[in-house]
């Protein structure tokens, strides 16, 4: 009968450096993205026109209050360059007012229109509107890739592939499962592999992820089978098989996401670099538009 295998150490925790407040704004944002959600699909379907006019009531002050807000984006590029705006608030406040402004905007306006088209000018302010707000979608999705959530701060890969050498480094000494190490070296390997490789800004993270993905399933499979082998001859394994299981199983998975940040950071960088080009433009052409429709809609 084998000897009992020892403990294995325990999977690095996150540093207690991520507060509630992450937390919070995350569930706040989930919270938010359902809502707009809801009120997209039941504006999209209910007959709003029988008690919304654009042109008058309700509905008129829904697109001087949208148009109102799209402006008050501005706040934020203006907060962010110009140090005596500081009595206004945080950068971070006026980021995340930034993202919520650009949703909720955009929703009123699009319950001014019931939801329709119109005119030529109609057609392009909110043409424009809609292109600017899914932007800043992708552009937030950008930004967490690239940058501390709570700092602001830009990570650099160096940062990145320190945390995975350390992380590496944690867990040693599984003898139940001798080699889960070396595969898990292997398939990292070949994660870091794809930064070397020929695939492009756009298309390297969706491959990489892919391949993680298929690597955590395999080397997950393989470690808990080698796991249930070992238990058969040990008390210990047997008594404590799902604590090892889900501890092997959240190790195999933060390597390997580790392991995917450093190759995905680069190219969330040069995206990010891209979205903000295209953006500002965007965000220009929005308010060009919005002033063309405001005057055509009072003159004519």
């Amino acid at each position: 009968m084998r000897a009992a295998a020892p403990p294995p150490a325990a999977v690095p925790k996150p540093a207690a450096t991520q507060p509630a407040l992450q937390a919070g704004e995350q569930r706040w944002t989930r919270v938010g993205f359902a809502t707009t959600a809801v009120l997209l699909i039941a504006g999209y379907f209910l007959p709003t026109e029988r008690y919304i006019s654009p042109r008058a009531g309700l509905g008129y002050a829904l697109g001087i209050i949208g148009g109102s807000l799209m402006l008050v984006l501005l706040l934020y590029p203006a907060r962010k360059r110009l140090p005596w705006l500081g009595f206004l608030g945080s950068i971070r406040a006026w980021f995340n007012a930034h993202m919520a402004l650009g949703i909720v905007g955009p929703l009123f306006i699009l319950y001014h229109s019931n939801f329709t088209l119109g005119a030529t000018n109609s057609n392009a302010a909110l043409i424009a509107m809609l292109l600017v707000s899914a932007s800043g979608v992708i552009g937030r999705y950008f930004y967490t890739r690239v940058y501390d959530g709570l700092s602001d701060r830009r990570h650099t890969r160096n940062e990145l592939q320190t945390a995975a050498n350390e992380l590496r480094k944690k867990v040693a000494g599984t003898a139940f499962v001798p080699n889960l190490l070396t595969q898990l070296d292997q398939a990292e390997e070949r994660l870091l592999a794809c930064g070397r490789g020929p695939h492009g800004a756009l298309t390297k993270p969706i491959y990489v992820s892919a391949l993680m993905f298929t690597e955590r399933w395999r080397l997950t499979r393989s470690a808990i089978r080698e796991l249930r082998t070992a238990a058969a001859d040990s008390r210990v394994l047997a008594q404590q098989h799902r604590h090892f299981s889900k501890t092997i199983r959240r190790y195999v998975a933060k390597r390997l996401e580790t392991a995917r940040d450093v190759v995905e950071f680069e190219s969330y960088e040069q995206l990010f670099s891209l979205w903000h080009w295209l953006h500002v433009p965007l965000f220009f052409i929005l308010l060009v538009a919005g002033i063309v429709h405001v005057f055509a809609v009072h003159i004519y």
